[in-house]
């Protein structure tokens, strides 16, 4: 009996550190398929422990430049325990502060958004509009709404399955792997994030869902089969900032998604990639095909109907972020419009002393010498250019997340910019929205929605 008694405990120890051992590993994919991203968390954490002390260490080390890991834990974890909750919450105390313009900006107070993109804290998100209710997702998968924009702004929560999907194990490991837009159309709500396709093999996906204000369960809507792997690349560089992933209504069936190079920068001009290129999807059959290709990582995306026009805005490397145009009507089959990166930008490479950089990747000053379609508008030094929206006629309006200012500008006869004002917001401008007369912008620093009114 002893003998069987030892046999079984030998056995459950050898078992034990086998598992240990391959978690985290592709050894144990298919049963890893049947477990959620909170319960693989919680399985490392207190189960295989040997492993998961492994992970924080590498974890340490990669992140000591964007401060302290347990920031953004902590942060993590406050947000998805409130999210579990299904808590209402409302924004706190509005304050007014008077702009450059003579408008007013009037900030309400988002408490429950801890975790941010940029920086670990505070939390950010993303807004949108649909039979007039407000709609709002932080970046670690808040959902809520409210039927009311003045004085306090109190949000029902939806639950939903969107950690299913990208949970505590994905946002632990960088602040930059997140949710990234929100899109309510024709009662469907489509919502973008960085995916873990493999272990540590990010691209951007979209899920969907019909529209419920108790609970939304989303599926996977567009998902590519390609990755970038964040340490085993071409270029040895990886940046999940640079993800894209603005979501608009194009007609009826389809919708445009926008996907950063996530710094494998060579993949912009590559026909076959979904990465740097706006991709056009079918939402009937799921099928997608690049829309427009040459960007770097595109931060906002406009259809002006009326105009037959797409604005686009992106981040370009040190310097040269910019506004592009798709000119619809020129559009045609047998060409995808290509707005050059990597061979053309106004900006520089980020830290190449000794140039090599610029042997693959050029970064010619002219696009359109070299058979590219020129910016609207480059922007030297970089904005840190977001989102941007349509507010009259032919008026529209960007913000930025670095300089933490808004802009408005009008186009020409010609579809040249004229007439660029800048004003100053004070905070870092996520998203933009601009609905019954009023801009609605998401702000990160404090985090907030911002109010203007142009009544």
């Amino acid at each position: 009996m002893k003998k069987i008694f030892s046999l079984i405990i030998l056995i459950t120890f050898a078992l034990y550190f086998t598992i240990n051992f391959t978690i985290g590993n592709s050894s144990l994919t298919k049963l890893k398929n049947y477990v959620s991203n909170e319960n693989k968390f919680l399985i490392k954490k207190f189960f295989f422990p040997y492993n998961y002390i492994s992970q924080l260490e590498n974890e340490i080390l990669r992140n000591k430049s964007r401060g302290t890991i347990s920031e953004l834990f902590f942060a993590v974890i406050k947000e998805l325990d409130f999210k579990e909750s299904l808590k209402d919450f409302k924004t706190g105390k509005k304050k007014e502060v008077k702009l450059s313009n003579g408008k007013t900006l009037v900030k309400y107070r988002l408490p429950n958004f801890h975790a941010g993109i940029n920086h670990t804290i505070p939390g950010t998100g993303f807004i949108d509009f649909y039979n007039d209710n407000i709609f709002i997702l932080s970046a670690r998968g808040i959902l809520g709404y409210s039927n009311n924009t003045e004085n306090e702004i109190i949000f029902k929560q939806i639950k939903n399955n969107l950690n299913d999907f990208i949970g505590v194990e994905q946002f632990y490991k960088n602040s930059w792997f997140s949710f990234k837009d929100l899109l309510i159309h024709d009662d469907t709500i489509f919502i973008s994030f960085t995916e873990e396709i493999k272990e540590d093999c990010w691209n951007t996906s979209i899920v969907s869902a019909k529209l419920n204000s108790d609970i939304v369960n989303f599926s996977k809507l567009f998902s590519s089969k390609n990755c970038i792997h964040s340490i085993n690349n071409i270029d040895k560089e990886f940046n999940a900032h640079q993800s894209g992933g603005r979501i608009i209504n194009f007609d009826d069936n389809h919708i445009l998604l926008s996907i950063g190079d996530y710094r494998s920068r060579f993949l912009a001009q590559d026909k076959n990639s979904v990465n740097g290129k706006i991709i056009k999807i079918n939402l009937d059959d799921k099928s997608y095909k690049p829309f427009s290709m040459g960007h770097r990582n595109p931060q906002g995306l406009f259809f002006d109907k009326k105009n037959n026009i797409i604005l686009e805005t992106e981040h370009g490397p040190k310097g040269g972020d910019e506004i592009n145009l798709i000119n619809l009507s020129e559009l045609n089959n047998d060409n995808i419009p290509n707005y050059g990166w990597p061979i053309t930008s106004a900006g520089e490479h980020y830290r190449d002393p000794n140039g090599d950089k610029y042997e693959k990747y050029p970064l010619y000053n002219s696009h359109i010498k070299y058979g590219f379609i020129e910016p609207l508008k480059s922007f030297v030094p970089s904005i840190g250019i977001s989102e941007i929206v349509k507010i009259d006629d032919k008026k529209y309006a960007v913000g930025s997340l670095s300089k933490r200012t808004i802009y408005f500008f009008e186009l020409n006869n010609e579809n040249k910019i004229v007439d660029l004002e800048e004003i100053e917001i004070f905070e870092r401008i996520r998203d933009l929205k601009f609905y019954n007369n009023k801009i609605f912008l998401l702000l990160e620093d404090t985090p907030s929605i911002g109010v203007i009114s142009f009544n």
